[in-house]
């Protein structure tokens, strides 16, 4: 039988997502827009290229998203927020998982992570070769913006506390007349300080009747002694 819910299995494409963000707690859902703040701002401008052709002027200008000047920075970002996006999804279809330090701590470091990334990429900027210069955008301070919200998200995720899914799903309730099916482990350890306690039952009358004492044989007295015959 399947672990996941008859909601999350009905539900097909786009449907799912709702059925999913129906499923997320507040904490979570703004865990979840500010993870999808952080993705999307990838796509906007970064970074401003300058450059000056042989024949041109002046210099020209292009902007440049986050892909456009992809490295390992931009791919932890992105890693990040896909990251956070997968794992509230699978929390919305109550899929059960535990992951080290819960969900919150997981969410707050992500999202501290990816700011501090950026921060570095604020002052590390990519380089382009040739004799362009690379200028910073509008755009890398909303992904730093969001993911400062990303972090303190998990930390509003971790304070809430709300409870995983159980990793072993309630079975449904069998329908009335079903035969029931019932395991009985074979260890059953508590048998082993089982301790039989003694019988405190009453005695009976023949452990109360006394035992006969054997009469003690007569010693001869020595004034008999005397009047035997063969003696004296």
């Amino acid at each position: 039988m399947s672990a996941e819910p008859a909601p999350a299995r009905r539900a097909q494409g786009l449907g799912r997502i709702g059925v999913a963000w129906r499923g997320l707690g507040g904490e979570q859902r703004r865990a979840a827009l500010a993870a999808l703040g952080l993705f999307v701002s990838m796509f906007l401008p970064w970074y401003e290229k300058s450059y000056a052709p042989a024949r041109a002027s002046h210099p020209l200008h292009d902007n440049l998203s986050a892909f456009g000047a992809f490295s390992f920075v931009e791919a932890a970002v992105l890693l990040v927020a896909a990251g956070v996006l997968a794992m509230l999804f699978a929390r919305g279809e109550r899929r059960a998982f535990h992951l080290p330090g819960g969900d919150g701590t997981v969410i707050l470091v992500a999202g501290g992570w990816a700011a501090l990334l950026i921060v570095w990429r604020l002052f590390d900027k990519p380089g382009v070769g040739g004799n362009a210069t690379i200028g910073l955008q509008w755009g890398i301070f909303f992904a730093l913006l969001a993911a400062g919200v990303l972090a303190w998200t998990g930390a509003r995720v971790r304070a809430a506390h709300r409870p995983e899914p159980p990793l072993r799903p309630r079975q449904p309730e069998p329908p009335p007349g079903a035969p029931v099916e019932v395991h009985i482990p074979e260890e059953r350890p508590h048998l082993d300080e089982t301790r039989v306690m003694p019988s405190r039952e009453p005695p009976t009358e023949e452990a109360e009747a006394p035992t006969p004492e054997r009469p003690t044989p007569a010693r001869p007295d020595s004034s008999d002694q005397q009047h035997l015959p063969g003696m004296g």
